[in-house]
């Protein structure tokens, strides 16, 4: 399944082939600080592969906090936050926001809470090594 999304204004988007196709889609609120303020609800295919186009990259802030090892990237046009990269042993991983999907009906979507707090920063990346999109390319137009 071909899941297009975006920011509002659309400097930021992404192309997520999930493969296999879903039958459901995992949906986690995360309750960190930046995803309560911004309402951040992130899935992630760890066979998939995700492509992610900046209209101008010089309109996208990648904002990181806490232990600094994940990089949200904010569109400075419209404050949307689409997709959340980390680099780990040299590879960027991934997770998307459901909430910027395009074309991915919400009954798909199982939404659930999720809290990392007190998450050891070793076992934090050892997570995301295993459950994010590690097939990653992000593509700058200007």
């Amino acid at each position: 399944m071909l899941i297009n999304g975006s920011c509002h204004c659309g400097n930021i988007r992404y192309e997520l082939d999930w493969s296999p196709d879903p039958v459901e889609i995992p949906a986690r609120a995360c309750t960190c600080s930046f995803c309560v303020k911004h309402g951040g609800v992130w899935t992630s295919c760890p066979t998939g592969s995700l492509t992610v186009l900046y209209g101008d990259s010089r309109h996208v802030n990648k904002y990181h906090f806490g232990s600094k090892t994940a990089d949200f990237h904010v569109c400075a046009t419209c404050g949307v936050a689409p997709v959340v990269t980390s680099e780990i042993d040299g590879k960027i991983y991934a997770v998307v926001s459901v909430n910027a999907m395009d074309n991915v009906d919400s009954s798909m979507l199982i939404r659930g809470i999720i809290s990392f707090d007190g998450e050891e920063i070793a076992t934090r990346l050892q997570r995301r090594a295993r459950g994010w999109i590690a097939n990653v390319r992000i593509h700058s137009a200007a």
